[in-house]
């Protein structure tokens, strides 16, 4: 099994211009797998980074022409969004662009790299592709360097729509509090990134949208949010701090969402569509979808 994958690492190397002998990484492989344990996964990734440091510097893409998995690159950038961490061992995540689209964007806590900052540009060099769930993303590892630009990168985005009824308003949305430093979202009074911050207080709807066929995932920033729901940040800090229960503002937001149709229209990023624009919709009725499939045939 060793040998298969030092094979495949081996071919791998050579598309990257890196020359390593296939005795040097089986190896690294059999020591890592068989001798410390390391799960398979792991180890492979581990040996990439190590051989990978010395590589050339890597080829300057736009967005849009990452088009393969495990390559590596460089890329000149806008942050565009920094999403909460859903693992202990993500340092930062979010969505990154150029003038012709967006990507997500991963930076690992053992990679040890300097945080980016919403709203800044940056040539990052050294990141490496990978495919997840049939949609491509970068991971910023030890060997990628951050360099802070003073470019001001227009960003392009393919702006999707969608019509349901929002089934659900996930936890982590409402009130919440954002670390001024890095504008992650902080869990218990405390940032990832900068450990305990005073914050600063910001309104969020991570919901679900059902159209009865599919559903998806999307996210609302402070401002679709107070024009949608007609609660204003400082109307719902004073909404928490009467009650004693910052929780208040959440329950009104499902009162006011759930079950209600909308169209909404925005990016998509990963999962989620950045709602950019929503209207209200009536509710389609069962006869409405018959009209419009006869509508359809006849076409």
């Amino acid at each position: 099994m060793v040998r298969d994958i030092a094979e495949q690492l081996k071919a791998r190397f050579s598309e990257m211009d890196v020359e390593v002998p296939l005795e040097d990484i089986e190896k690294k492989l059999d020591e890592l797998i068989n001798k410390f344990r390391v799960p398979v996964e792991e180890a492979k990734r581990s040996v990439v980074s190590q051989y990978s440091k010395d590589r050339k510097s890597a080829d300057l893409l736009k967005v849009k022409d990452i088009q393969s998995d495990g390559q590596w690159i460089s890329l000149k950038t806008k942050v565009v969004q920094l999403w909460p961490s859903e693992s202990e061992s993500i340092a930062q995540s979010g969505l990154i662009g150029d003038e012709t689209g967006t990507i997500r964007f991963v930076s690992w806590v053992k990679s040890d790299l300097p945080p980016v900052e919403e709203g800044k540009c940056y040539m990052l060099k050294n990141v490496v592709t990978d495919e997840w769930q049939g949609r491509y993303n970068v991971k910023l590892t030890r060997s990628t360097e951050i360099v802070p630009i003073e470019d001001d990168i227009e960003v392009s985005s393919v702006v999707e729509e969608f019509l349901g009824a929002i089934v659900d308003i996930q936890s982590g949305s409402g009130l919440i509090k954002r670390c001024e430093f890095c504008k992650r979202a902080l869990a218990k009074g405390s940032c990832g990134e900068h450990g305990k911050v005073e914050g600063m207080y910001d309104l969020r709807i991570k919901g679900v949208i059902d159209d009865g066929k599919m559903v998806q995932d999307i996210l609302l920033n402070r401002e679709i949010v107070e024009s949608l729901i007609g609660i204003t940040l400082d109307e719902a800090k004073k909404m928490a701090a009467e009650a004693l229960d910052q929780s208040l503002v959440l329950d009104a937001f499902r009162e006011r969402l759930i079950g209600r149709y909308f169209s909404i229209k925005g990016p998509r990023v990963g999962r989620y569509i950045l709602v950019e624009d929503v209207k209200s919709s009536p509710k389609i009725s069962d006869q409405d979808v018959t009209e419009l499939i006869k509508e359809a045939e006849a076409l």
